[in-house]
């Protein structure tokens, strides 16, 4: 039986600022939208896929860096992701063309990959006694969300004050600090000889033939549209069709003036709101079914969307949606993860989530770029949000038959 470590340990303080960092810099992408379209004259769907192709690089280099980690160190993995991020910020800060951006985006989202749930939870969940699991992941998952409250209000701030292109420096050395914690991210290994015996490549092979990990798999995609999306796509909605800020109201007497600041303060109250649907949902997962948990939460989500959509938006509007969404925002990526953990254990559980997040993140993939190429078409996001209710219900549905128990482990010789 493993030993009980206390919940905040080095590992886990280290391993959240990381995630807080890594996504404050991610999140903020959505504001740059229209700076940068304006500045070139381009169409929106040009730097919509610039950050579509972000969000499927990330999805593609997440099994990667997992295997990685695994294989020559968690350490080495997050040395690689740093200096990847750092350098498609650089470069993008240059790119002129929207061919220069798409290209270079896809070094950032490898460098989110090295730098994100994959490799980090992994960390943490061997870091984690069997009864802390379940809250360290939320926990992590959590402070990801505390750079979702701050990345796109600096990058408004900054962007008030400097050229984009100044502001992609400015992250780029931000995401270099992260290496200073890298010290304090030594993680024992949970795996028994038992385990260890099992190599990668039969592992994936009993996950593969599991239906179990297929539905898992499928079930992440609408949780990936829906964040990339609304995370790529909503400050530009809410600027464009939420009506006016009053004089006098609440959020004036607070700064917030316009539609566009109003976007920006959206994303950062769907990561506020994040922490605390985040950290229950976690301590739900300590006790009840992590499979009804997730197929709860979808069913909120498409509810919410539906509702939202069909009524006028307003600030108002905004608002409630950005709290009710975002109370369920990562609430999936602690179950989800830990799912994975309960069924194939930890041992190789950073490249088991990276392929589950790949699905993830293909759906980041297409809202987004569904995002940008239908509101070119149809000069609004309509189609794109009921695509996203409906998957979000396909999502609920697929995690009900899902057999929420451990794999039996081969055992060694």
């Amino acid at each position: 039986m493993q030993k009980s470590t206390p919940l905040f340990t080095p590992v886990l303080i280290a391993g959240g600022l990381i995630l807080l960092v890594s996504f404050a810099i991610r999140s903020s992408f959505g504001v740059f939208q229209i700076p940068i379209a304006e500045e070139f004259g381009w169409l929106r769907a040009e730097f919509s896929l610039a950050i579509a192709i972000q969000n499927l690089a990330w999805g593609i280099g997440q099994p990667i860096f997992g295997a990685i980690a695994e294989k020559i160190g968690d350490r080495k993995a997050i040395i690689i992701g740093t200096l990847l991020y750092a350098a498609g910020l650089v470069l993008s800060s240059f790119a002129v063309t929207p061919e220069a951006h798409q290209f270079y985006e896809v070094l950032v989202g490898f460098g989110v990959a090295g730098t994100g749930f994959g490799v980090i939870l992994a960390i943490v969940g061997r870091a984690s006694s069997d009864e802390n699991r379940s809250m360290s992941l939320a926990i992590a998952a959590a402070a990801g969300s505390g750079g979702q409250i701050v990345g796109p209000p600096i990058a408004e701030a900054l962007l008030a004050v400097m050229p984009w292109q100044s502001v992609f420096v400015l992250f780029a050395v931000a995401i270099l600090t992260v290496l200073l914690l890298l010290p304090m991210l030594r993680a024992p290994s949970d795996a028994g000889p038992a385990v260890l015996e099992e190599t990668l490549s039969h592992m994936l092979g009993r996950a593969f033939r599991d239906p179990s990990y297929t539905l898992i798999f499928l079930g992440f995609f609408s949780c990936g549209y829906q964040l990339g999306f609304i995370t790529a796509h909503f400050p530009a909605f809410v600027t464009e069709v939420c009506g006016p800020i009053e004089p006098g109201s609440l959020l004036h007497g607070m700064g917030v003036t316009t539609t566009s600041a109003l976007g920006a303060m959206a994303i950062a109250l769907i990561g506020a709101a994040n922490i605390g649907g985040t950290l229950l949902a976690g301590w739900l997962g300590k006790s009840y079914s992590k499979k009804y948990l997730l197929a709860g939460i979808y069913t909120g989500r498409t509810l919410i969307a539906a509702v939202f959509i069909l009524l006028p938006v307003t600030p108002i509007s905004v608002i409630l949606f950005s709290i009710g969404m975002g109370s369920l925002w990562l609430a999936t990526v602690p179950l989800t993860s830990g799912l994975i953990a309960h069924i194939y254990g930890l041992r190789y559980m950073g490249t088991l989530y990276g392929i589950v997040f790949f699905s993830h993140q293909l759906g980041s993939f297409l809202g987004i770029w569904l995002g940008g190429r239908m509101y070119d078409a149809f000069g609004d996001y309509n189609l794109v949000w009921w695509i996203g209710v409906g998957v979000g219900a396909f999502s609920a549905i697929v995690h009900l038959p899902i057999r929420e128990r451990a794999l039996p482990t081969p055992q060694a010789a």
